[in-house]
């Protein structure tokens, strides 16, 4: 069994639902078993939870992405506590403020238990020009503290921002997390490496580029479908089912049988997320 740790299959913006069901059906008949949908700003985060809460063996995240920190953060966490047990009633109480993300509308989850795993994807990414250093932090710094006071790990988005990543989480030495498409150099990945316990994110990208390859013990499999096709299907859209050209790449890259990738990643999700 594969799991891909990071995609997008609930986001309308790229999939229809019909699409979305053909895409779970081809991902299980190539044996990916279990999928997690990440949240990348309130609404898209409840969309991921209702996504989820719609098909089994489908997870969800909560999360606001780093772009997004000027215009969802400055509403965000008037409380931060009871994320995982709000759940059972409506996601993230705690998001509903005097912006935007406080005016979401409540959706009504009672009908299935959350299959909320993890607070992601959140982070820092100062790839843009126009980008807010401090409002990412600051939003960050509360996503980190949210993840904390619910026992939950964390999806990282970085990009272009070690150098204020890493004292950022040294104020939150309990953290649990994957860093999610690793994009960084040999040395930033001996820093994550040595420094924490966090997992690192392989995907599509890594089929193509010239990137470092964390060892085996400390990668999740992902996609980030749509984005990040692997080299194989370059050109054309991504989806989960191709969770498993980055594990055939990954034996090869490795040197490793196709058996052993499979083993260790899937239990490496499973000790992270806890599905």
């Amino acid at each position: 069994m594969l799991i891909d740790s990071h995609c997008h299959l609930h986001d309308r913006e790229f999939f229809t639902e019909k699409q979305a069901n053909e895409m779970l059906n081809r991902a299980h008949q190539a044996d990916v078993k279990k999928i997690i949908c990440i949240g990348t700003s309130h609404e898209d985060s409840l969309n991921a939870m209702e996504f989820a809460n719609s098909h089994d063996n489908v997870y969800w995240t909560y999360g606001i992405h780093p772009e997004a920190a000027t215009k969802e953060g400055v509403a965000f966490m008037s409380q931060r506590r009871g994320v995982r047990s709000a759940a059972a009633r409506e996601v993230a109480p705690a998001a509903r403020g005097d912006g935007p993300a406080g005016r979401a509308p409540k959706r009504d989850i009672n009908d299935r238990p959350s299959s909320l795993v993890a607070i992601g994807e959140v982070g820092l990414d100062y790839h843009y020009e126009d980008y807010d250093c401090e409002a990412q932090i600051r939003l960050f710094e509360q996503m980190c503290q949210l993840a904390i006071d619910n026992d939950l790990p964390v999806s990282f988005h970085v990009r272009e921002a070690f150098y204020d990543f890493f004292p950022v989480i040294e104020n939150f030495p309990k953290l649990r997390g994957v860093v999610h498409s690793f994009t960084d150099s040999k040395k930033i990945l001996k820093r994550i490496l040595n420094e924490t316990e966090f997992y690192v994110g392989v995907n599509g990208l890594a089929t193509y580029s010239t990137l470092p390859t964390p060892p085996l013990e400390r990668i999740l499999l992902e996609t980030d479908a749509p984005f990040l096709t692997p080299k194989q299907f370059r050109g054309i859209i991504n989806e989960p089912a191709y969770v498993r050209e980055v594990a055939t790449w990954l034996s090869e890259k490795l040197g490793e049988k196709f058996e052993i990738i499979e083993k260790e990643t899937t239990e490496n999700a499973r000790k992270l997320f806890g599905i």
